[in-house]
């Protein structure tokens, strides 16, 4: 049986010039879609913080697919960080840059119980502005971030250096 790293490597797509010119674009939707890499790609994303976290937020979008997966394989619940103005109120708002803008990120004010663990879990890291705002709102919200996983990072984008030491499990690097 392959590992998830090189099922992630296979299947992944990329896509140039998307959505801008000089952009390459890693598309994970056929990794997503075959049943043995998504098992793996849960295995590897629970196991890398087995035991450390009490919830699962997953980043809006292909992060909720993970998050959910990854939650029901470990018995939590999960969390949504959605898109500002995606959530009735009463919301917690994180602002940040973007590779290309800016942008912002919410999550129910009262979702969550201080001190709860999370393990923030993506698709792509890429120069890290996304998850470090999730990380920076669970911690308003008085969560301790337990983890953070990804399946890809695109290391040349400085992601990890953005994320201040958190832990951090990416499956496969390019």
């Amino acid at each position: 049986m392959p590992s998830a790293a090189e099922l992630v490597d296979r299947l992944t797509l990329t896509v140039p010039d998307f959505p801008e010119p000089g952009v390459l674009f890693r598309d994970l939707t056929p990794t997503l879609a075959d049943a043995a890499a998504l098992r793996a790609i849960t295995d590897e994303l629970v196991a890398a913080a087995a035991g450390g976290f009490d919830l699962v937020a997953g980043i809006e979008a292909r992060g909720f697919l993970l998050a959910a997966a990854a939650a029901y394989a470990a018995g939590t619940g999960v969390v949504a960080v959605r898109k500002a103005g995606k959530l009735p109120p009463r919301t917690l708002v994180e602002h940040y840059e973007l590779e290309y803008g800016s942008a912002a990120i919410e999550i129910r004010a009262e979702q969550l119980v201080p001190g709860t663990r999370v393990l923030v879990l993506d698709d792509v890291l890429a120069t890290g502005g996304t998850v470090d705002a999730t990380c920076t709102l669970l911690e308003r919200a008085g969560a301790v971030v337990a983890g953070v996983g990804v399946v890809l990072e695109l290391s040349g984008l400085g992601g990890r250096q953005r994320l201040d030491g958190r832990p951090l499990h990416a499956i496969s690097r390019v």
